[in-house]
């Protein structure tokens, strides 16, 4: 048995999500589906991260283990053409330890979200960034993301439907930059709880709007109630773009 390593690339919009799901379509079943197709055998697919319908990947750390002997770029080739015409990719692929595991490994996770601050119509981008119309002051977005920074009590920027054990999460990064019309809010953190980073982003684009005070992102943090939430961004412009490992 050889555990393989796969870095994935995925357009999220079709599908409910990350994990197998028993109602829709998942990038886990897909990927599963294509390795039995490929070898006859039913592997299972573990991620570094649970992304949630509608959120993209640009590098999802996986892995897999196959008893039938293989390359990685055989592998990685053999996936991805099962793989057409779902908008997933595998853009990497190696051997790894038995004991590397794509999630209990991982020591970090990074994502970006985008939002495409215009009244014009999304064309190119549609599905894949959250428009704003009303301009954007991304500099008191900054200020504000930094009362986030550092380890809290994110009970106000959790799901409800959050399974995590404890609200406590230590996030190590929040930047918000503008690019042209593009705003970008990068997080990172070593995990993130259900809808943490929607929720940052939600109240973050209130205060780019005036309809919230800098200060009332810290004073949503302190309240440690979801009801003092502003908005919940939409997952159309979220991407999980980078898993840290140990020794990397």
């Amino acid at each position: 048995m050889t555990r393989y390593a796969l870095t994935l690339e995925f357009d999220g919009g079709p599908f409910m999500g990350l994990q197998r799901q028993a109602h829709g379509p998942s990038v886990q079943q897909s990927v599963e589906d294509a390795v039995h197709a490929i070898t006859g055998e039913t592997a299972i697919m573990h991620a570094a991260g649970r992304t949630d319908a509608g959120v993209h990947a640009l590098a999802m750390q996986a892995h897999v283990e196959i008893e039938k002997p293989f390359t990685p770029f055989r592998l990685m080739e053999a996936i991805n053409a099962k793989l057409r015409p779902d908008p997933i990719a595998v853009t990497a692929c190696e051997e790894v330890p038995d004991d590397w595991h794509a999630r209990f490994s991982c020591i970090g996770r990074a994502y970006v979200y985008r939002i495409v601050n215009r009244r014009a119509p999304l064309t190119l981008e549609r599905g894949k960034a959250w428009q704003v119309a009303k301009p954007l002051d991304a500099q008191a977005m900054h200020r504000a993301a930094q009362f986030l920074v550092g380890r809290h009590d994110f009970t106000t920027f959790r799901s409800v439907h959050c399974q995590a054990q404890s609200p406590l999460k230590t996030l190590d990064r929040l930047d918000v930059r503008r690019e042209g019309e593009h705003v970008l809010i990068e997080a990172e953190a070593r995990s993130f709880l259900h809808h943490q980073v929607r929720s940052m982003v939600g109240c973050l684009a209130m205060v780019g709007m005036g309809r919230w005070r800098e200060e009332q992102v810290r004073e949503a943090l302190e309240a440690r109630d979801r009801q003092a939430l502003g908005l919940n961004a939409p997952p159309d412009g979220l991407y999980f773009v980078r898993a840290v490992y140990p020794g990397e």
